[in-house]
């Protein structure tokens, strides 16, 4: 069943409002949740390793959805969405193209972070119709400098996090300086703004099936980024030990249309620690 006509009804203003949807396509259900204007191009959000809708930062999801219509999805497999969950960066830009086609959309910009940048690459080779603008945040290119090393630091934090009874994010995102640790929490905690309808977590062996797939991003021969005529804005912390930053100047250098925005004092979540810095300068992008 497609409720879009329904979700169109009102503007949803805040994420932490935003109802969450389905569209069906080739047998599985979106969820997804969408808000802001309903005019111009849709910003579609592409998202992280373990994400669900909740971990959106909604300071750059509301920022971004003051200028523009903004939609965020479970990839399938994960949260709300059915179906089981791709174990390739290559399956998962063919269902977020099929979920983009679902709604109808013939242009998107996509906004991808770590593994949803990966993601947006793909989607951007493939389908380049499609895409109108990228912003690449905390990712890498495919044979990218230290992304086969992961799944170790998930592993690692994600242990560091049980034992401290903290969130692995406060780690595995946010430096360890006095700034990242500040900034961690308080992520974290608006994370947790939403109190109704709440998406479900990522099961284990979706969680395996992505670790696995970075993993073989990781391990690919590097593609030619040349062919990505689009205006694209890479953005990180200086500091990321997830996709090592390098990746971003990387990524800045082999793509012919692209800005590269490097946060201090930052890690892989810079964009979140940063987030009023980043929402004008991508709502500055975007209206180019």
């Amino acid at each position: 069943m497609n409720n879009r006509q329904e979700a169109r009804d009102d503007v949803v203003k805040s994420y932490q409002n935003a109802p969450t949807r389905t569209v069906s396509d080739g047998g599985v259900n979106f969820a997804y949740r969408e808000l802001g204007p309903k005019t111009g191009v849709p910003v579609v959000f592409l998202t992280h390793l373990a994400a669900v809708l909740d971990n959106w930062d909604p300071r750059v999801v509301d920022g971004i959805a003051s200028k523009h219509r903004v939609i965020t999805f479970d990839n399938r497999g994960v949260g709300a969405s059915t179906g089981s969950t791709p174990n390739t960066i290559q399956a998962m830009a063919k269902d977020a193209i099929t979920f983009i086609r679902a709604l109808g959309l013939t242009e998107v910009d996509l906004l991808g972070f770590s593994m949803g940048g990966m993601i947006a690459q793909v989607v951007a080779q493939d389908e380049p119709q499609l895409v109108r603008k990228l912003i690449l945040a905390g990712t890498g290119p495919a044979g990218g400098e230290g992304i086969t090393n992961v799944t170790r630091i998930s592993h690692l934090d994600t242990i560091r996090g049980l034992l401290t009874l903290q969130d692995p994010k406060q780690f595995l995102f946010f430096t360890r300086t006095p700034n990242g640790r500040r900034a961690g929490k308080e992520f974290l905690a608006r994370l947790k703004e939403r109190t109704h309808n709440r998406d479900k977590a990522i099961s284990l062996k979706s969680y395996g099936a992505q670790l696995g797939a970075i993993h073989r991003w990781g391990l690919e021969q590097p593609s030619d980024l040349s062919v990505v005529r689009r205006p694209v804005l890479v953005a990180n912390g200086e500091s990321d030990k997830m996709v090592p930053t390098t990746n971003s100047v990387d990524l800045a250098g082999r793509l012919p249309d692209s800005e590269l925005v490097i946060y201090p004092d930052a890690g892989h979540g810079g964009i979140f620690q940063f987030h009023g810095q980043f929402v004008e300068k991508a709502l500055e992008f975007l209206a180019r």
